[in-house]
């Protein structure tokens, strides 16, 4: 079944690049095949946590004229929930080395170098 879609597709891509009135319909400007490397790109990092938590210390702070003392229980509540959050980004990526369901670059591009892609035009 997925050979019969890959010549399908063959099809309709040889049938674009012929003629249609004398005039080719697509006119690729570089080969059709895919590069055995992908672009080195910084994954997302997500969005920050525990930001209420620091706007309360830091509101704290500004009131008491940044005297840690009068502020503990404001840091504590700060900073479990700091462990929580980094216990929990520790747990997300030791159960999958995927990010987001994707490959980290780096790793794709060993992938590919490893089985490269045939050079030839469709």
């Amino acid at each position: 079944m997925a050979a019969q879609g890959g010549i399908l597709f063959q099809e309709k891509v040889s049938r674009l690049l012929s003629g249609h009135n004398g005039k080719p319909v697509l006119k690729p400007n570089r080969t059709l095949a895919l590069k055995d490397e992908v672009a080195n790109r910084k994954l997302k990092k997500g969005e920050a946590t525990c930001i209420t938590e620091m706007s309360v210390l830091m509101a704290c702070w500004k009131q008491n004229n940044f005297v840690d003392g009068l502020c503990s229980s404001e840091m504590s509540s700060f900073y479990s929930c700091v462990e929580k959050a980094q216990a929990a980004m520790k747990g997300r990526s030791e159960q999958s080395g995927l990010q987001g369901g994707r490959l980290h670059p780096k790793q794709a591009t060993t992938l590919l170098k490893r089985y490269p892609n045939l050079r030839k035009e469709i």
